[in-house]
């Protein structure tokens, strides 16, 4: 059988049957049908056919799906799900950092020497208690170190509360008052889909290593009888 995709239920009723199945490259399916016929024009007929063909002609040039197990399947399903969940986490976190590049670069600042940015528990944790440069240059120490520890930080938290709270109290440029509060309220509503995007990353991670570790790993009758010399 020759279908267009990898996934889903026709192929894997088609699977179960016992049938050898072919996903073919929606592009490649498309050159071949250039072969017949000129027109653009597409149906499931002249597709069913161009299908037919490929594998009538040219079988040996492509590779059935592979006989894997129901938990590599499973695995494979996690993973992309995770990739997926990665790109959306780089697209909330440039929407994010975009936005706030529009009245308040103090942030993006203090955490530009970062290795993830924004992405940070600190930044995020920050953000989340002051969204504007109006609160973050009003801070209380106390309350930015208790946000600093609350985002996993164990060493170096006065030497951090410290730098955080000089680039804060700089002068930078703003946006008038009413608008930055604005922009602020909007920070917040990117700020938690940015949360929810990093939070299916980690458990969609974590649900791919449990699943990758769930089939214990045998070991030879032979080999466990051998004696260590």
């Amino acid at each position: 059988m020759a279908i267009e995709t990898s996934r889903g239920l026709m192929v894997a009723c088609l699977r179960a049957s016992g049938r050898r199945v072919f996903a073919i490259n929606p592009m490649a399916v498309a050159r071949y049908r250039d072969r017949h016929s000129v027109s653009r024009k597409k149906s499931d007929h002249q597709d069913a056919v161009a299908l037919a063909n490929i594998l009538r002609t040219d079988a040996e040039l492509h590779r059935p799906l592979p006989g894997d197990t129901e938990l590599v399947k499973a695995i494979a399903v996690l993973a992309r799900a995770q990739q997926d969940a990665v790109w959306d986490r780089t697209r909330a976190h440039n929407r994010l950092r975009s936005h706030l590049r529009e009245y308040y670069p103090a942030v993006i600042e203090a955490f530009a020497d970062k290795r993830e940015k924004l992405l940070a528990r600190e930044a995020r944790a920050i953000l989340a208690i002051a969204p504007t440069q109006a609160k973050a240059s009003k801070l209380a120490r106390s309350k930015l170190e208790a946000a600093v520890k609350q985002a996993g930080r164990q060493r170096r938290i006065e030497a951090e509360t410290d730098r955080l709270l000089e680039v804060f109290r700089r002068t930078w440029l703003r946006q008038p008052a009413l608008v930055e509060t604005a922009m602020g309220h909007q920070t917040l509503a990117l700020l938690a889909q940015l949360e929810a995007a990093c939070k299916a990353c980690e458990d969609l991670a974590s649900a791919t290593e449990s699943s990758s570790c769930s089939t214990p790993t045998r070991r030879s009758s032979r080999v466990s009888r051998v004696s260590p010399r």
